[in-house]
């Protein structure tokens, strides 16, 4: 059974800082990239930051400069720094598993996300 557990979600004021992580479990993490999306009130789900299995990172315009994506492969687990964090980076953080094996089957898993809010 496929589980991404987020945590580290929480209130902040503008141009603060907060972190999050998600562990994974029942992947093959070696083999996955791992990313973070988020979605506000009344928009779609966007691409926040990927990682590679490499380590190699994409990042949304949005927050490149500002966000910080890092994985631990031994603990199966990503962490997204974030920092000089805006009113406008408000919005529910999911983290999702894009697991390619070599018969290119794909298999791509979310977590439950959690809430990010940054206001005074």
């Amino acid at each position: 059974q496929v589980q991404l557990v987020e945590s580290g979600g929480g209130l902040v004021q503008p141009g603060g800082s907060l972190g999050l992580s998600c562990a994974a479990s029942g992947i093959i993490f070696s083999i996955t990239t791992m990313g973070w999306y988020r979605q506000a009130p009344g928009n779609e789900r966007e691409l926040v930051a990927t990682i590679t299995s490499g380590g190699s990172t994409n990042y949304a315009d949005s927050v490149k400069g500002r966000f910080t994506l890092s994985r631990d492969n031994a603990k199966k687990t990503v962490y997204l720094q974030m920092s000089s964090l805006k009113p406008e980076d408000t919005a529910v953080y999911y983290c999702n598993a894009d697991t390619r094996y070599s018969d290119a089957t794909v298999y791509y898993y979310w977590g439950q996300g959690t809430q990010v809010t940054v206001s005074s």
